[in-house]
């Protein structure tokens, strides 16, 4: 009987895709600690039954084990399936929504598209309240490709390493990571390209312009105090945003280090609700917390505005029995 395909190495996967030539290929990025994929994997197995859909293949790839294929296809949460017709991508479709995999897959084997119900578009009004909101996130707000820590293209690189140099504290949004920001942003601010940088509230360019301001020596004036105003608050608001806050590497669903995978493991155990924070998302944030909670590393738990400590002390606790007693202490 036919089953999912297990995805081991890049070149594995480009031959898959040219084998399969005009059949239709759905591409499983898993992990094989979340649950979610597990029930995306059953979906998968259930439909290589129908004997209608013998001309689709399912392939099963490890997100954090092929990072390179993730990269390439955005994929920055599991699950997500990513579909495929004669080695180009025609859909994809990301989170844990069984009917919905379901759905796409009967549609698009049977040759269409138009039928696949989508989320209505979200209005001008709504586009701009969350710009808006996103823009005045933090006293230096940056619009790139990528992260700070993988920038996607060569303008974002440059950038980053100017601000680093200047020692300027910033926030980050990764554009390629929602397609209606992107474009929207672009409208927004009357200013089409990437990266875009944004200080308290107001656009101040892009990267040419940043380039002029180190040239003349405005740099640090035009940006740094804005940088540094009210970063205090701003932590001391952070940590206290839920009962039991994480700051993580990466996010519950999709983690970038094996050390927040193991603390978000211990705390699903516990049942205890709790929110997170993605500190490779935002320098600022990132680089202040340690300053501010006199606590190097990260992953960083606080209950109550309260930092608790990181994965030893949480493993710790575990292991005497008081962990759910020290979070529920929030609650």
């Amino acid at each position: 009987m036919a089953a999912v395909v297990k995805v081991e190495k890049t070149g594995e996967f480009d031959q898959l895709l040219t084998n399969a030539g005009s059949y239709l290929v759905v591409v499983h990025f898993s992990a094989p600690w979340a649950p979610q994929c597990q029930q995306m994997h059953d979906v998968m197995t259930e439909l290589l039954k129908d004997p209608e859909l013998s001309n689709v293949k399912f392939l099963e790839i490890d997100a954090e084990g092929l990072a390179e294929i993730s990269q390439k296809y955005q994929v920055i949460a599991v699950p997500t399936c990513v579909f495929f017709k004669n080695k180009a991508q025609i859909d994809r479709l990301d989170g844990a929504k069984a009917a919905e995999l379901t759905k796409k897959v009967k549609q698009l084997a049977s040759g269409g598209s138009d039928a696949l119900s989508s989320p209505a578009p979200p209005t001008k009004e709504d586009l701009n309240t969350r710009l808006k909101t996103l823009i005045s996130a933090a006293p230096i707000m940056l619009f790139i490709k990528g992260t700070p820590e993988e920038p996607r293209c060569g303008f974002s690189r440059q950038l980053i390493q100017i601000l680093n140099d200047k020692n300027i504290n910033y926030s980050t949004f990764n554009i390629l990571a929602d397609k209606e920001i992107r474009q929207g942003l672009k409208t927004y601010s009357n200013w089409p390209t990437y990266p875009q940088v944004y200080c308290s509230g107001e656009l101040v360019g892009g990267l040419d312009i940043i380039k002029e301001l180190v040239e003349t020596g405005q740099l640090e004036s035009e940006l740094k105090a804005g940088g540094d105003n009210n970063l205090e608050e701003r932590l001391k608001s952070l940590v206290k945003q839920s009962d039991v806050m994480v700051f993580m590497k990466g996010c519950p669903e999709a983690p970038r280090c094996g050390f927040s995978k193991t603390l978000v493991g211990i705390l699903g155990e516990t049942g205890v609700q709790y929110k997170t924070f993605d500190i490779l998302t935002d320098e600022e944030v990132r680089q202040g917390l340690k300053k501010f909670s006199n606590w190097p590393t990260y992953p960083q738990v606080y209950v109550k505005g309260e930092l608790i400590g990181g994965l030893d002390i949480i493993k710790e606790l575990k292991e005497g029995g008081e962990l759910e007693s020290t979070l529920k202490g929030g609650n």
